[in-house]
């Protein structure tokens, strides 16, 4: 029987007499996320959230360089420290009688691939005063693209001696991702290179930073992280071979011997928390700690993915998640950002996808362009705007990567484009077309994963847009001919983080023995359902077609055709529906 969760929302009733709760920690791009879940019925009795004070938002930029981004670890050790005792208050102002002693397990989600480099002990060299400053010791944030020209090297190499390195990611290894990175701080960056002995994924270094595991050759790493990032497999013996390693870098086959041979699934407790983290955190110590996992993937079960399930975690880009037996066969998908075993739920194949932007595509809109100015240009004037027309009545199409492509083309050097501008063009014209884009996306991705046999039966939506905004729902629905649900949880990462903080603790422990008990005790999906206009649909399936003539033009290496239709028939179906 696949994972799921129970569509009807359990009644809150204030305090439930020996309940038992998991904590779960969500540490996103700005800000760390702590919630605290009943895990007998799911109620959320506490949650706060630490917004990173360094840099723009969290993130650590250079004027100089658009593809840089990087993170202060220091960030994410202050936000635990302000956030968990915040949502510990809150539980305790909600629930009657609640005491923080009844919390029996931590679960841990991040964003990834976002390796650090570490000393000996496992300490971020950015904690030292001499490395402070320097942003390449630094935690190099997922959407770092630095690294395009290494990441090319590695597709190019892995391609001509070690393909099986690449079916299991898609077929081309991504600037985002770890080997990536750390082969361009060994290139760029000496001073930081060399003080580095070794990286740590984010993922792996908060559980070790709170069960005090924090050497890196102790530490239980992360399977989503190892699998979907580094290219660890067993089927090759986990991470690449040390000879394939050397021939990028002498020194990146030698760190190898400083990383791991062994990865775990967050089912498993990466250790009990420190007493030292214990006190200031006002929970018990030693209660476990699961082993992290990334953002999206923990996301995909707090809502409920199972087989045929497809979840989107809508943010400022997308990750789409879903799973496949892995007793089932299932032949290697192009273009997917991994297909690993264990790294979503225990016993399934996790498959990830994505989007490199979509909220952040309407933010550039509104905060960048700003059409109309701050009333008439605000999201909310131009949904509204954009709701009031019909699909092609614009008669734009855009391309959704002004952030680059990360499903199907895994191609950071991609870029945004509106075809169709007239002298009549309006902002909430460009501003639907926009919505549409990252609509046509997702069905490019849909339509991988059912072209390899993975069929999709309903679309679970989490993240603020997917709460606040039907109306991209509705595009959603009516591009894909899917119906989209959406989960009941506003914060559906951090609750499945304390889901895996339930299964790590056990049944004995006062939490739940597996993932599937702990979705159909802890999860669910808010009522409403988003359902395909027929009509509608068929007009954007002819869209869909010029999307993807332009997708391909631009993005596929080996097309070969005309794009001389595309503006014609826009136009005619502009027309045709203004009419």
């Amino acid at each position: 029987m696949s994972p799921g969760c129970p569509v009807a929302a359990p009644e809150y009733n204030g305090l439930m007499k020996n309940s038992k709760y998991a904590l779960g920690l969500d540490f996103g791009t700005n800000s760390v996320r702590a919630l605290i879940v009943d895990v007998g019925s799911g109620n959320e009795v506490g949650t706060a959230i630490f917004d990173y004070p360094s840099g723009k938002a969290g993130i650590l930029l250079d004027p100089k360089d658009a593809n840089l981004a990087r993170q202060n670890p220091a960030d994410w050790i202050l936000g635990v420290e302000k956030a968990v005792p915040a949502a510990l208050a809150e539980a305790k102002k909600k629930v009657k009688g609640f005491d923080p002693a009844a919390v029996v397990g931590i679960g841990v989600d991040t964003t990834g691939s976002t390796p650090l480099p570490v000393d000996r002990a496992g300490k971020p060299l950015a904690l030292y005063k001499e490395f402070k400053r320097n942003l390449d010791a630094q935690a190099w944030l997922w959407k770092d693209h630095t690294a395009h020209a290494e990441a090319a090297e590695i597709t190019a190499l892995a391609a001509a001696e070690r393909p099986e390195y690449l079916a299991k990611c898609g077929g081309t290894y991504s600037s985002e991702w770890f080997w990536s990175k750390i082969l361009h701080c060994l290139r760029v960056a000496p001073k930081a290179a060399s003080a580095a002995f070794s990286w740590v994924e984010f993922a792996d270094y908060i559980p070790g930073l709170l069960t005090g595991v924090t050497d890196p050759l102790k530490m239980k790493r992360s399977r989503c992280a190892a699998g979907h990032k580094a290219m660890f497999n067993a089927k090759w013996g986990g991470l690449p071979a040390k000879a394939f390693l050397a021939k990028l870098d002498p020194r990146l086959g030698e760190l190898r011997d400083r990383l791991y041979d062994r990865t775990y699934t967050s089912d498993v407790a990466a250790g009990g928390l420190t007493g030292e983290w214990a006190k200031k955190l006002g929970l018990r110590p030693g209660i476990p700690v699961a082993v992290g996992a990334f953002d999206a993937h923990l996301g995909g079960v707090g809502a409920g993915v199972g087989t045929g399930r497809f979840v989107k975690i809508i943010g400022t880009s997308t990750c789409d998640i879903c799973v496949w037996p892995a007793a089932k066969r299932l032949p290697d998908i192009p273009g997917l950002c991994g297909i690993v075993d264990g790294s979503v739920l225990p016993g399934y194949l996790g498959l990830e996808a994505g989007q490199s932007a979509v909220g952040d595509i309407f933010n550039w809109f509104v905060d960048v362009v700003e059409p109309g100015g701050p009333k008439r240009g605000s999201h909310a004037a131009l949904t509204r705007g954009a709701a009031a027309l019909e699909p092609g009545e614009s008669g734009l199409l855009a391309l959704d990567w002004h952030n680059g492509n990360r499903t199907v083309l895994v191609d950071q050097r991609l870029t945004g484009l509106i075809l169709g501008l007239t002298l009549h063009t309006t902002p909430a014209e460009i501003y639907r077309a926009l919505v549409e884009a990252t609509a046509f996306g997702a069905l490019t991705i849909i339509r991988r994963f059912e072209e390899y046999g993975v069929t999709v039966r309903d679309v679970v939506n989490c993240g603020g847009i997917a709460e606040k905004n039907p109306l991209v729902m509705q595009i959603y629905a009516d591009v894909t001919g899917l119906p989209m649900r959406v989960a009941r949880s506003g914060q559906t990462c951090a609750l499945g983080a304390a889901m895996a903080g339930a299964v790590a603790a056990g049944k004995r422990g006062g939490g739940h023995a597996t993932f599937a008990e702990a979705q159909a005790a802890m999860g669910g999906l808010k009522r409403a359902v988003f359902k395909p206009v027929a009509a509608r649909h068929e007009v954007y399936l002819e869209l869909y077609a010029l999307y993807r003539a332009l997708h391909d033009a631009f993005g596929a290496r080996d097309w070969t055709g005309n794009l001389h239709h595309v503006m014609k028939e826009l136009l005619a179906i502009k027309d045709r529906q203004r009419r």
